[in-house]
């Protein structure tokens, strides 16, 4: 017998399968999709079982398997279908797709550290009558009688809950022994009398549409915030369950995940895993076990969710489906969307898309009867779509109000008088934009990335939010020594100080990836905002999806138009999205809700859609410039990136590719380019992009993929290939 592996490597150069002998006390248990342990070149590595053969036709002598690394880790025939999928649509390296299927504590490569995570336990070592006899001789009430009494009532305890010499004193008369119990990290129970909301009309609807259908379709759930998606949703993935099948709901955001997870929690109890990168590799371990092992019946949580292990699955959900985070930006770039439609195919079950702002692609394929659609047009209960103004910032910064305007500060002095709450949102995290000397221009830049470094004033700390690096801020201009540094532009820090200068009263908290790095963060800070610990919430644009609290009356929205200025074709998508989102968090109970919008452009007509609640209107402007443009949904994207050290070389690496391309591929494909990366320089390499617009092109995939393999043996130049890239 023996074995086809993919070994552990993710290089393109050795990405294919090597033989191996399988030993003789290995063949009935080996499988295919099993880790195992294999000798390559020196070393012992691992790799993945892709075929078992019983013929081998070649005249060398084969090395053989070592030994099988995990007997329950094993990657299905649908998830090795998959890997292959995502191969062929991403030119990644084959392992990179199975890698991408496993949480950090199974990767491919050798883990040191034992993730199982066992208690010990105490338990009668003789029969029950026997213990009784040894109580009615023993006749003293102390901690060995209190012992023995609690295991004749509850068969097992836990050891920790008893001192070590009682315990020694039992076992040395045997009559109790010590048992191990694997235990999982996370362990919820159904609570009794769960308040499950009778759906309205609109969302009974919904439910019907999605639960009459018995094989693959895609549905665009189209609702607007506060409709509540989420009750439909869960009525979904309980008539699945009592079908005997199983669900995937995907969100974009660990913020969203914490606040969905405790819903889920209780309303299905121990029945659900969740995953996002928050957890801790023991609790990834031992939730991809209850999956494996089929313990759980709905899986929760963010773009890697979409793979876990589930079997017989009934219904998949990717909730807020616009958001960019379920589009991995590293290889393998894979699309969770992408990856969805192919597991419901598999399944042959239903696919739900949901948002209140549905990407353009996926509006229009819905206007076309590609994906049916769904639409929630009222608020869920008593709450109605906030009220919405534009501030111009021009009138604000004549009067000095630079950051809040009159009228933004009025509102909150108002809510904080009512007793209710206010969500702040600022799309950037740190204290200043950039640090420059007012005398000599110097300005902080990162040394590896040619861009400016971001200032957090709680760390005294420049950072570059690319590469990573850190430095120290100094008291002086580090170029001519004079004191004349000066602060420019705004993050969240310097937000939340000037804030409690304005209203020293104010319980604030600050949400943003510096203020919840650590574990548990997220769910602390939701929780102690939805308990009322604080009155203000102040963050990026992590707080401005899903989120529902009843008491939030106010959203204040400072430099509206930042994400209006960046230099990509789906900038006003984006913007549409990240505000109208967060002006869904206001009024979502029976109290009215306000949303202040703050800008320098008051006129644009993407904040005025906004203020008027006009997806259809921003729908049709947007998708009229992407026709003029040639841009998705109308053409497809491919980015390509020439990446290199120096300068020249990348340079006439990209000239040489766009060359290729304008000679191998249809006349009907447009190719932009070379032109610099947004980001030129990252990490001391230079990158040079080149984008490619086609509708039908026959010949594109054999091009890149001839590219890509003229490449993988260059160690000066690499070329960074991105189908469907959602940023260029």
């Amino acid at each position: 017998m023996f074995a086809k592996v993919l070994i552990e490597y993710p290089t393109k150069k050795i990405d294919k399968y090597f033989t191996y002998k399988v030993p003789d006390n290995l063949q009935d248990i080996i499988k295919k999709g099993m880790k195992v342990q294999i000798p390559f070149g020196t070393k012992q590595i691992n790799g993945f079982v892709m075929d078992i053969i019983n013929t081998y036709t070649e005249d060398y002598e084969l090395k053989e398997i070592v030994d099988i690394t995990d007997k329950e880790i094993v990657l299905d025939e649908e998830l090795i279908k998959l890997g292959l999928y995502i191969k062929e649509k991403t030119l990644c390296p084959l392992i990179c797709a199975y890698q991408a299927m496993l949480p950090s504590s199974l990767k491919i490569k050798d883990q040191k550290t034992n993730y199982n995570f066992y208690k010990t336990y105490l338990v009668l070592n003789q029969s029950v009558e026997e213990t009784k006899k040894y109580l009615e001789n023993y006749k003293k009430v102390n901690y060995q009688s209190e012992l023995l009494n609690d295991l004749l009532v509850n068969n097992k305890v836990l050891k920790s809950n008893y001192g070590s010499q009682v315990v020694k004193a039992l076992k040395d008369k045997e009559l109790i022994k010590e048992i191990k119990e694997q235990e999982y990290r996370i362990n919820k129970k159904i609570e009794e009398g769960v308040k499950k909301h009778k759906l309205n009309e609109e969302q009974e609807l919904a439910y019907q549409k999605v639960k009459g259908c018995h094989e693959y379709k895609t549905f665009l759930l189209e609702g607007i915030t506060g409709s509540g998606k989420t009750e439909v949703y869960l009525n979904l993935i309980q008539d699945v369950i009592d079908k005997g099948k199983t669900a995937i709901m995907l969100v974009p955001e660990i913020t969203l995940t914490m606040q969905i997870v405790d819903r889920f929690y209780e309303w299905f109890g121990s029945k659900v895993a969740i995953f996002h990168s928050a957890l801790s590799n023991g609790e990834k371990y031992d939730e991809y076990l209850k999956i494996i092992r089929g313990e759980v019946s709905v899986v929760v949580g963010t773009r890697s969710a979409i793979f876990t292990p589930l079997k017989n699955i009934g219904l998949i959900i990717i909730d807020e489906e616009h958001s960019d985070t379920f589009k991995q930006e590293n290889m393998p770039r894979y699309n969770a969307k992408d990856v969805a439609i192919f597991r419901a195919q598999y399944h042959n079950c239903p696919l739900v898309l949901g948002s209140a702002t549905p990407t353009l692609e996926s509006k229009a394929r819905a206007l076309k009867n590609v994906f049916e659609p769904i639409y929630l047009h009222k608020r869920a209960g008593e709450g109605t779509l906030p009220n919405v103004t534009i501030v111009n910032m021009l009138d604000e910064v004549k009067k000095h109000n630079f950051i809040f305007s009159d009228e933004l500060i009025t509102n909150l002095e108002g809510v904080l008088d009512s007793g209710e709450q206010a969500i702040i949102l600022l799309n950037r995290r740190g204290y200043s934009t950039t640090i420059n000397c007012s005398n000599c221009g110097f300005t902080y830049k990162c040394p590896n990335c040619d861009i400016t470094l971001t200032y957090h004033k709680s760390t005294n700390n420049l950072r570059c939010h690319y590469c990573g690096y850190t430095t120290k801020r100094e008291d002086k201009c580090p170029n001519c020594h004079e004191d004349s540094l000066n602060y420019l532009g705004l993050g969240t820090e310097k937000v939340e100080l000037e804030l409690q200068k304005k209203l020293p009263d104010a319980k604030i908290v600050r949400m943003d990836q510096d203020t919840t790095s650590k574990k548990g963060a997220h769910e602390k800070i939701i929780s102690d905002f939805k308990n009322e610990k604080y009155n203000i919430l102040l963050g990026t644009q992590m707080i401005s999806k899903g989120l529902d609290f009843p008491k939030v009356t106010l959203v204040g929205i400072i430099n509206a138009d930042n994400s209006l200025n960046v230099p990509d074709f789906r900038s006003n998508e984006r913007t549409f999205a990240l505000l109208y989102q967060a002006s869904g968090r206001a009024g979502r109970s029976n109290l009215p809700g306000k949303v202040i919008i703050q800008t320098f452009n008051p006129d644009n007509y993407v904040l005025n859609c906004v203020k008027n609640n006009d997806f259809k209107s921003f729908f049709e402007y947007e998708m009229n410039i992407r026709k003029i443009l040639k841009y998705p949904p109308y053409y497809y994207l491919v980015s390509l990136k020439v990446i290199a050290s120096d300068y020249n070389l990348a340079l006439e690496n990209a000239n040489k590719v766009t060359k290729y391309l304008k000679d191998n591929l249809d006349k009907t494909s447009i190719i932009l380019g070379p032109t610099t990366a947004n980001l030129f320089k990252f990490n001391n390499t230079y990158r040079f992009q080149i984008v490619i617009k086609y509708r039908f092109d026959d010949k594109l995939i054999n091009a890149l993929k001839y590219l890509d393999n003229i490449y993988i043996n260059d160690n000066k130049v690499n070329l960074e290939i991105d189908i469907d890239p959602l940023h260029i």
